[in-house]
C-alpha cells in the first residue's frame, strides 16, 4: 500500500501542479505532511530550502527525496515516475489542442484562470513559513530576514541558492550560545548543595 500511496501522492501533484515547480510546492505539502503525514512541517521546510538551492525542477527532486526516504530506492523510482508523466503525457495533449484552438478566446482565459488560484496556494504556503519562523526565532528576526531577503534577490537580483547557502553556512559556524550550558551548571550545583544538606542532616 505504501508504493500505491507514494504513486497517488505525487501523481496527483503532477496533474494539478498547473504552472510548473512553485505552483507544485503546495500540493506537495498536501499529500506528504497534511495527508500521510510521512514529514512534518519542519522537515518540509528543510527539504524544500535545500532542493531550491540545487539545480533542477524541484518538483522532482522532491518526489525523489520524499520517495527515498518512505521506501527506498523503489519509492523514489516511483514517486519520480508519477511526478514527470503526468506532465509528459498532458503537455502533448495541451500543446497539440492549444497550438489546433489558440485563437479562441475561451482557450486564453482558461490559462489565465488558474494563475490566481496558484497565488492563493503559494500565500497559504508562504504564510504558514513565516508562522514557523516566528515561533523559533521571534517577529524581529523574522522581518529582518523577510525584508533582507526581498531586497536582495529582487533588488540586488541575488541567486536565491546563494542567500540559503549564505544562511546554512552561518547556522553551522555561529557560536553556541552559553545559556543552556550555564543553566545546567546551575542545575548541578544546586544539585550537589542539597544532597550535602541532606547528608548534614542525617548526620
Amino acid at each position: 500500500m505504501t508504493h500505491w500511496h507514494l504513486f497517488l501522492a505525487f501523481f496527483r501533484v503532477g496533474i494539478f501542479g498547473y504552472g510548473g515547480g512553485p505552483s507544485s510546492i503546495p500540493l506537495v505539502q498536501k499529500e506528504v505532511v497534511e495527508k500521510y503525514k510521512w514529514l512534518d512541517d519542519e522537515e518540509f521546510g528543510n527539504i524544500l530550502a535545500l532542493g531550491n538551492s540545487l539545480p533542477g525542477p524541484i518538483a522532482t527532486k522532491m518526489a525523489g527525496y520524499i520517495g527515498h526516504r518512505v521506501s527506498g530506492i523503489p519509492g523514489m523510482i516511483n514517486a519520480v515516475l508519477a511526478t514527470i508523466i503526468p506532465t509528459i503525457v498532458l503537455i502533448i495533449i495541451l500543446l497539440t489542442f492549444l497550438s489546433s484552438f489558440s485563437n479562441l478566446g475561451w482557450v486564453n482565459g482558461m490559462t489565465e484562470a488558474v494563475v490566481p488560484v496558484v497565488g492563493v496556494m503559494l500565500a497559504l504556503l508562504t504564510y504558514g513559513f513565516v508562522k514557523k519562523s516566528h515561533k523559533a526565532n521571534g517577529w524581529l528576526i523574522t522581518i529582518v530576514l523577510l525584508a533582507a531577503s526581498l531586497l536582495l534577490i529582487e533588488w540586488f537580483s541575488v541567486h536565491p541558492a546563494v542567500l540559503i547557502a549564505a544562511i546554512l553556512l552561518y547556522a553551522l559556524i555561529k557560536p553556541v550560545p552559553d545559556d543552556q550550558s550555564g543553566k545546567e551548571e546551575h542545575v548541578v550545583k544546586n544539585t550537589t548543595a542539597e544532597n550535602g544538606t541532606r547528608e548534614k542532616g542525617k548526620s
